[in-house]
This record gives C-alpha cells, sequence and structure tokens, in this order.
C-alpha cells in the first residue's frame, strides 16, 4: 500500500530553496539618489581609467627609452672592444721591436733622415695613443652612465606598473559597485532610471543652451576637424571599454585621440594630457573637430561636431553616442589643429 507522508510538526526552510522577500519598490526621490550614486561610481572609475592611461603611456615611453639604452650599451661595449684590440696591437707591435720604446730606437739608429721622419711618427703615435686612451676613459663614463640611466628608468618603469594594477583594482572595483545596485533594481525601476539620467542629461543641456552661447559658436571646422569628427562619429554604437583605443571599443580619451590620429594629427591620449598639452581656446570660438574637457579634473573629453553636440564614449554600459555639448561641466575646450 502506498505510504502516507507526513509534514514535520515545524518544519525549517531549506536554505538552498527558500527566497527572500521581495525588496520594496523604490520610490522617485530614492532613485534619484541612486542615479546619483551610481554616476559617481563611474566617474571615480574615470578618473581611475586615466590614470590607468597616463601610467600606459609612461610605460610604453619609458620601455622605449630603456630599448635605446640597451642599444646604446651595445654599441659602447663593442667600442671599447675595438679600442682595447688596438691598445693590444700597439703592446704587440712593441714588443715585436725588443720592447724597446720607439724614442730609444730612433736614438740608436745613427741616421739623422730615419731620426727625423721616426720623431714625426713618434708625436703622431704619441698623440694617438693619448686619444686612444681618451676615447677609452670617456666610453667607459658613458657605459656607466647608460647603466644608471637604465637602473633609474626600470624604477620608473614598476612604479608605473604598480600604478596601473593599483588602477585596474579601483576601476574594476568601482564598476562592479554600480553595476551591483542597477542589478537589484526591478525592470520598470530600471526604465526609470534611464529615464531620470535622460532628464538629467535635458536639463543640464538646456540650461546650457539657455545662455545663447550656440548664437556665438559659428566656426567651421578645418580639414583635418572634418576627419577627425567623420572619424569619431563613424565609430556611433560601438561599446565603451576602459583602456581600450579601438577599433571595436573605446574609451572617451581613446576614441578622441584616435579620432585626430585618423586625421593625420598625433595628439596626447588622455583626457588630462590633451587639456595640459593641446592650446586652449574660448567656447564661443569652438568649431567642430575640436575637444570639450570636462570636469575640473579634466577626466572625460568629447568631440564637438556642431550644433551643440558631442560624439563621446560615455562609460562602462554605455555605447559610443551623440549628445548635447552641455550634458556635462565643461572645463574648456581645445583645438589640436591650431
Amino acid at each position: 500500500m502506498p505510504a502516507t507522508a507526513f509534514a514535520a510538526p515545524n518544519p525549517k526552510p531549506d536554505p538552498t530553496t527558500s527566497t527572500a522577500p521581495p525588496a520594496p519598490p523604490v520610490t522617485s526621490k530614492g532613485l534619484e539618489d541612486v542615479r546619483k550614486e551610481i554616476d559617481e561610481l563611474y566617474r571615480q572609475a574615470a578618473i581611475a581609467t586615466e590614470a590607468y592611461n597616463q601610467a600606459q603611456e609612461q610605460t610604453k615611453l619609458q620601455s622605449a627609452e630603456i630599448v635605446k639604452i640597451a642599444q646604446a650599451i651595445v654599441k659602447g661595449e663593442e667600442r671599447i672592444k675595438q679600442l682595447k684590440d688596438q691598445a693590444g696591437a700597439a703592446a704587440r707591435l712593441q714588443y715585436r721591436t725588443g720592447g724597446l720604446p720607439l724614442g730609444a730606437q730612433l736614438m740608436l739608429s745613427g741616421n739623422p733622415d730615419d731620426f727625423l721622419d721616426g720623431a714625426d711618427r713618434l708625436r703622431q703615435g704619441q698623440q694617438a695613443t693619448e686619444g686612444l686612451l681618451a676615447e677609452l676613459n670617456r666610453t667607459q663614463q658613458d657605459l656607466a652612465q647608460y647603466s644608471k640611466d637604465a637602473s633609474a628608468q626600470w624604477q620608473k618603469l614598476e612604479a608605473n606598473r604598480v600604478k596601473k594594477e593599483t588602477a585596474k583594482k579601483e576601476i574594476t572595483g568601482k564598476i562592479a559597485a554600480a553595476e551591483k545596485i542597477e542589478s537589484q533594481l526591478e525592470a520598470k525601476e530600471r526604465e526609470r532610471l534611464a529615464e531620470l539620467e535622460r532628464q538629467a542629461q535635458y536639463k543640464s543641456q538646456a540650461d546650457w543652451l539657455s545662455s545663447g552661447i550656440l548664437k556665438e559658436i559659428n566656426g567651421k571646422a578645418s580639414e583635418q576637424g572634418r576627419k577627425a569628427v567623420k572619424f569619431a562619429t563613424d565609430q556611433i554604437g560601438k561599446p565603451y571599454e576602459w583602456g581600450a583605443e579601438g577599433p571595436g571599443t573605446f574609451d572617451c580619451s581613446g576614441l578622441t585621440s584616435q579620432a585626430w590620429l585618423a586625421a593625420g594629427h598625433g595628439i596626447p591620449r588622455t583626457s588630462q594630457e590633451q587639456w595640459a598639452q593641446l592650446p586652449h581656446i574660448a567656447v564661443k570660438d569652438m568649431r567642430p573637430g575640436d575637444l570639450i574637457i570636462y570636469f575640473a579634473d579634466a577626466t572625460h573629453v568629447g568631440m564637438y561636431i556642431g550644433d551643440g553636440a558631442i560624439v563621446h564614449a560615455p562609460r562602462p554600459g554605455r555605447n559610443v553616442t551623440i549628445t548635447g555639448a552641455g550634458t556635462m561641466p565643461i572645463l574648456g575646450v581645445v583645438r589640436p589643429d591650431k
């Protein structure tokens, strides 16, 4: 007969199957706080990304410098070998002549013509020997300096490697924290969050345009500027990836630096170096192709394309897109081809 099943009088929940009660829906005010928190996390990730990119650029330069130093050391060692061979040949010649200095041999020759000719050769030989020893000494000093330079570059290289690893950990940590917050939201809340983000950008752009600035901006793009704009806009839809310079993914400064490289004009890799090294111009004087640097620490950049808009790589989870130039706090504008 089939057995009858009885429930335990006080059943304990199975931790492998029990679920926590659903979280209460987030209010609009609460969602706005969530939006600001997520924005701040991505801002911190952007700051760390620029630090990573800068360390990466410095690493490339230092690696190239170490290669140059190594090549110089090889050449120096080869030259020292040549100089030592020459010194050895002179010593062997003296041995073959009985070990007598050339001056003594001349004194014993008894031939005035031979003496005069030999005296001239003696003087030339002494000068050559002195020159050989001086060059040998200089080359050895150069090698010692090259070794010091190489050691210093290796130390810088290691310091930047540490900076890169530290920045990488911070980037991934901030992005993971932002993604975790978003993942805890319900689908409707995520839709509402995206709408709040659009509203905040719209308000910032509207405030910027309300100043009348767009009426003052009428610059025409240069030939290189048009090429840079075309490259940047051709990347629309490609994902953001921190540290990326294309061709499939970009971060903000990776997009702008590659766009200008495609236009035939290389510029610094990071937004901070773009701000530091490129000529500054007034916002009212900007033209398509110019770069707008954002935030007080210059950690974001977009390319102005005209009509109050930029193309940029926004942040993780977003694609290269067009947005209003005034949607973020503008630090200033730089012109690569001025």
